[in-house]
Formats: C-alpha cells, sequence, structure tokens
C-alpha cells in the first residue's frame, strides 16, 4: 500500500498559488461523494451579461463527430469563405426542405 503525501504535488500547488480557495462548506458536497464546484461562477447561470449579444435568444443544436468531419467542415467554410455556423443553416435548411418541414427562413418569420 503505498502512502499518500501531506504536501501538494506541483501542479496543486501552482494551482493553489493562483486561486487560493478555502476549505468548501460541507454542503459543498453533493450525495453520492460528488463535489460541487468551490469557484464562484463570473455571472449567475442565465444572465446576459455572460452571453456575447449574438447568442441572446438563441439555442446550441450540437453533435459529436469523428474529427475527420470537423476537419472537412472547417476546410469547406474556408474554400467558400463562410462560417461553420452558415453551412450548418444551409445543411438544415435543405434537410428540412427533404422532410417536408418548414425552411428556415419561414420559421424566423414566423
Amino acid at each position: 500500500m503505498s502512502r499518500q503525501s501531506k504536501t501538494p504535488n506541483a501542479l496543486l500547488a501552482a494551482i493553489n498559488r493562483a486561486v487560493p480557495i478555502d476549505e468548501p462548506p460541507a454542503a459543498a458536497f453533493a450525495p453520492g461523494g460528488i463535489v460541487e464546484s468551490r469557484r464562484p461562477s463570473a455571472a449567475p447561470k442565465g444572465a446576459s451579461a455572460a452571453q456575447p449579444p449574438s447568442r441572446v435568444g438563441t439555442k446550441l443544436v450540437a453533435g459529436h463527430f469523428d474529427p475527420r468531419i470537423a476537419r472537412q467542415l472547417r476546410m469547406v467554410a474556408a474554400e467558400e469563405d463562410t462560417t461553420v455556423q452558415a453551412l450548418l443553416e444551409e445543411a438544415l435548411d435543405l434537410l428540412f426542405v427533404k422532410k417536408g418541414k418548414a425552411r428556415l427562413d419561414d420559421i424566423m418569420r414566423a
């Protein structure tokens, strides 16, 4: 059985020097042994100051894909001098048309 050192490792020591954290109150520990964050957040959840203005009133739509797919998407965006966001909007619009749903422009006008 190995014994744990009472001194923190170098990484933990550097983190504690950069952002000192006092011992958490007993309430910081959730049932099941999961520790909640002890660092205060920059802004309350849902606060508009934490969001860029371009993201206010929007909802993130995402998926996990192979890194090669993400790279190819970025390459197409660069080749067409556009953004990944614009390409995804185009792809969703085509999907909705194919499935007989309303186009993005029609949804946004409603």
